[in-house]
């Protein structure tokens, strides 16, 4: 997904820039919640509610995450889907994340990579994504979680490879941050090949996504993240392929340089809103699964 730009020169939205920038000054908590509400609720007036009750096992997810920003799902994808996204994309185009200029197959990825991503014709075209991603599981968990009907404001399949450290080639992704996407938002983090604990594991900050974020967002370093949170704070999300958890990402967190083999991983962003920080290209899409347009409209047409 291709990134605005949002400071003065070529390509500068103003537009983009000051919707983004308005939610990024907003970090109290108690006035961000107002506006939080003022906005989903013209969302509802608009869209409507689901009037289906809670199942204990969705209050569960939600108060889960609620807490501590972090949910365990489980299996959303059987290891046979992965394997047939595995066999779509691999001979597919790659971009590297820090140079979009280079790209390549997974057959030549370019030795000091690492990290990669597939452009978002090809996700949109690939088998179980977007029926994943419309899963109803999930929209509602989206809805309850967001207070309203969600929008899909990202959706991305990146490779993590292992590399050797090399300064100029450092990812803020792999060092610990926080996101700005919007006033509120989520994501569900799927993952396509087996990840253990060299592998690259999402390691997340239990409940940071409760406390005031910097108005300057900044990366932290691992001994920085200990002395001021613990680590018994820290959630390592390890799993089989298939394997996927939700996490608000307004929360601390990072995606840990994998040191034994690639990870290949699905992201699903729920929001309130589209992120200003984007700008979309809504792909066609002609297969024969029906989807809420409202819900896709920034991915497919």
């Amino acid at each position: 997904m291709k990134y605005a730009r949002l400071t003065p020169g070529h390509g500068f939205k103003p537009a983009n820039s000051l919707l983004y920038y308005l939610q990024r000054l907003i970090v109290a908590p108690p006035l961000r919640g107002l506006c939080v509400r003022l906005f989903r609720a013209w969302v509802r007036v608009r869209q409507g509610i689901n009037a289906h009750d809670v199942t204990p096992e969705l209050r569960q997810l939600l108060d889960r995450l609620h807490a501590d920003g972090y949910v365990a799902l489980g299996q959303v994808l059987t290891k046979e889907q992965c394997n047939d996204i595995h066999a779509y994309f691999r001979d597919r185009i790659l971009t590297d994340r820090q140079d979009d200029s280079a790209t390549f197959t997974l057959a030549h990825v370019p030795p000091r990579t690492r990290l990669a991503e597939y452009g978002m014709q090809d996700i949109v075209a690939c088998p179980h994504i977007l029926a994943l991603a419309n899963d109803s599981r999930l929209l509602e968990l989206a809805e309850r979680y967001i207070g309203c009907k969600p929008t899909i404001s990202q959706l991305g399949v990146r490779w993590s490879f292992p590399a050797p450290p090399a300064p100029d080639r450092r990812s803020d992704l792999q060092t610990f941050h926080r996101d700005s996407e919007d006033w509120r938002y989520f994501k569900v983090l799927v993952y396509l090949t087996d990840v253990g604990a060299g592998d690259g594991p999402h390691v997340y900050v239990r409940g940071t996504h409760r406390t005031r974020a910097p108005v300057r967002l900044k990366i932290q370093s691992d001994g920085e993240i200990s002395r001021e949170y613990g680590t018994e704070r820290l959630i390592t999300a390890t799993g089989e392929r298939g394997f996927a958890f939700a996490v608000d990402t307004a929360g601390v967190h990072k995606g840990a340089p994998p040191v034994d083999k690639p990870r290949l991983m699905l992201q699903i962003q729920y929001s309130l809103f589209r992120s200003y920080a984007y700008l979309y290209e809504p792909q066609p899409y002609t297969g024969a699964l029906s989807f809420d347009r409202y819900i896709n409209r920034l991915i497919v047409f």
